[in-house]
């Protein structure tokens, strides 16, 4: 007996240290495959290093302080979630939510930014005392299991459909509010070059298929804009050159601006509350919705079909709200990119610690990352929404009890362009069907309170 466990103590002993901490035999992964999924993950969500500064500055913030505040917020979160919660999740400035910082709050409110940082800021306090408590994890807990199912998938079509509006395969029209844009756009030529590229891989089981494919695309975007010029490609499909291989901002301008003067004000107040009530909601189902998705891509379930560490995950989250704030910028939340990373064999947290260095990394070198164009990333998000997919076939789509919620899930996440609107709607229809189906036994007591304060939302937001 004594031989057979003296030379297994001694294979454990001389494990690595990411071995040990990650516990990467565990998961069944591997150092050099948490690094290529981490750097698939910060690739796909890259873009949000140009994105969030764009729309934030519109509000009157310093846009180079953005970049480093956002950098900042993304990095630091990113690497708590893997060396706190061990999880392949990775972190930013929620996209939406700071559409709703800059162009309502700010803009069509004409609340200051200062004060909507204050409402980011309570909100992530709020949320810490709610994940500390488990209130939030009992949330994520009590989805059913074909409903963890349908998120996935409905995440898998909002992410493609990102993917495709990023590189105009699809563009607005007013007649059918989308249609199918110009094939001869060097930018839809680049994503189906790129989807055809990772496809390929992918069926040869090569491992970094997706990053192979943003770093391929990235390229020939690049090259394109050399050929017609910088400035034709930055005015006409929005392709730009890295402006230099360094740079660095301070975050001074924006950094601890907190402004709480509307306490003198009941009527400011009053508005206050309403805003930091709508950050509180949007986000709060944003994070369920992705966590349970991007969990369900990983199979991060235990054997009661919770997802593993889940409130070490969302205090992680509460965190990087309430640190965002600090530093200058709107609402952290988990991204659904995640699952890029998580397609690439991510598992665990050195995936999330990966992505986040190369956030802390990418403070110097911003202008490079800055210049991954939408359409370099679209064949990423659209392959991933792929994977995001296939789950949904152990749906029971002939137990109509099961089925309408999924579907209506699935179906008004990329139709309203919100995870947390598909999630809504998924939970007060099981409630509904399953109460009149007869079935009530199925429907906990957290589902029912959901349902209710969903049906709230519905009348009075």
């Amino acid at each position: 007996m004594s031989t057979k466990t003296q030379p297994m103590k001694a294979n454990l002993d001389n494990r690595g240290f990411f071995d040990k901490y990650f516990k990467l035999q565990e998961n069944n992964t591997s150092v050099k495959t948490e690094v290529i999924a981490g750097l698939t993950t910060f690739l796909t969500m890259a873009y949000i290093i140009a994105v969030n500064p764009s729309f934030l500055s519109t509000t009157g913030m310093d846009k180079g302080a953005l970049v480093t505040a956002t950098c900042i917020a993304a990095g630091v979160t990113t690497i708590i979630m893997g060396l706190y919660a061990n999880l392949p999740f990775a972190l930013a400035s929620g996209m939406g939510l700071n559409a709703f910082f800059a162009f309502t709050v700010c803009g069509a409110m004409k609340v200051s930014w200062q004060v909507a940082l204050t409402a980011v800021f309570l909100e992530g306090i709020i949320f810490i005392i709610l994940s500390l408590t488990k209130v939030r994890e009992a949330v994520v807990n009590a989805i059913p299991n074909s409903l963890k199912l349908a998120v996935s998938a409905g995440i898998g079509l909002f992410i493609a459909f990102i993917g495709f509006e990023d590189a105009k395969m699809i563009v607005l029209n007013e007649a059918t509010l989308v249609t199918l844009g110009k094939m001869t756009d060097p930018r839809v030529i680049i994503c189906i070059i790129g989807v055809i590229i990772i496809g390929v891989l992918v069926h040869k089981n090569v491992k970094g298929a997706i990053l192979w494919g943003i770093i391929t695309c990235s390229v020939l975007a690049w090259l394109y804009a050399v050929v017609i010029g910088p400035e034709n490609a930055a005015k006409l499909y929005g392709i730009y050159l890295p402006s230099a291989a360094f740079s660095v901002y301070g975050i001074g301008p924006i950094a601890g601006k907190l402004d709480f003067s509307f306490f003198n004000d009941s009527k400011a107040l009053l508005n206050f509350l309403s805003i930091m009530i709508t950050f509180l909601f949007v986000d709060f189902f944003d994070t369920v919705g992705t966590l349970v998705g991007v969990a369900s891509k990983a199979n991060m379930f235990d054997k009661d079909g919770k997802v593993l560490r889940a409130n070490k995950a969302l205090l992680t989250d509460a965190i990087g709200t309430t640190l965002g704030s600090l530093v200058g910028v709107s609402t952290v939340t988990t991204y659904v990119e995640s699952s890029a990373g998580v397609v690439e064999g991510g598992r665990t947290g050195l995936t999330a610690v990966t992505t986040g260095v190369l956030f802390l990394l990418s403070i110097v070198f911003a202008p490079i990352f800055m210049a991954i164009p939408g359409c370099a990333t679209a064949p990423a998000l659209i392959i991933v929404g792929l994977f995001m997919l296939q789950n949904v076939v152990k749906i029971d789509f002939f137990d109509y009890t099961e089925a309408i919620p999924a579907f209506l899930a699935i179906i008004l996440m990329p139709l309203t362009y919100s995870i947390a609107n598909g999630l809504m709607f998924g939970v007060v229809a099981y409630v509904v069907f399953n109460l009149l189906g007869g079935k009530k036994e199925k429907i906990s007591g957290t589902m029912y309170i959901l349902a209710f304060l969903f049906i709230l939302k519905m009348i009075f937001m």
